[in-house]
C-alpha cells in the first residue's frame, strides 16, 4: 500500500464535518425564523394594546359627553369630536390587528422546505 491512499476514517470525516455544517445552518435558520416569530408577535400585541386603550379612552370619552350634554354651550361639540376621533383611532387599530391576526404563522416554514430538499436530494439517485 502507497502512502499516498488516505485513511479510512478520512471519508467519514469529511461527513461529519458536511453533516455539522448542514446541521449549523439549519440552525441558523431557525434561528432567524425564530426572531421573524417574535418580533411579528409582539407587533400584535402592542396593536392589541393600543386598541385596547384607545377603545377605553373613547368610552370615557362618550360617557363624559353624555354627561356634558346636559350642560349649555360649545363643550359638547368639543368633547364629542374627541370621542369621535379616539374611537376612530381604535377601530383603525382593530383593524390592524386582525390584518395580523389572518396573516398565517411562518414559524420554520423556511427551515421545513430547506430539510424537504435535502431529503429529496438525498433521495435521489446519484445519475450517470
Amino acid at each position: 500500500m502507497s502512502d499516498t491512499k488516505e485513511p479510512v476514517s478520512a471519508p467519514l470525516r469529511r461527513l461529519g464535518v458536511s453533516l455539522l455544517t448542514l446541521t449549523r445552518i439549519r440552525l441558523e435558520l431557525l434561528a432567524i425564523e425564530a426572531q421573524e416569530e417574535k418580533e411579528r408577535i409582539a407587533s400584535l400585541l402592542i396593536w392589541a394594546v393600543v386598541a385596547a386603550l384607545l377603545a377605553g379612552f373613547g368610552l370615557l370619552l362618550l360617557v363624559l359627553w353624555v354627561t356634558v350634554a346636559l350642560w349649555d354651550s360649545y363643550r359638547l361639540l368639543a368633547v364629542g369630536i374627541a370621542a369621535l376621533l379616539l374611537l376612530g383611532a381604535a377601530v383603525a387599530a382593530v383593524i390592524k390587528v386582525r390584518r395580523l391576526l389572518a396573516q398565517p404563522a411562518s414559524l420554520f416554514q423556511a427551515s421545513i422546505g430547506e430539510l424537504r430538499a435535502d431529503a429529496d436530494a438525498l433521495r435521489r439517485k446519484p445519475g450517470p
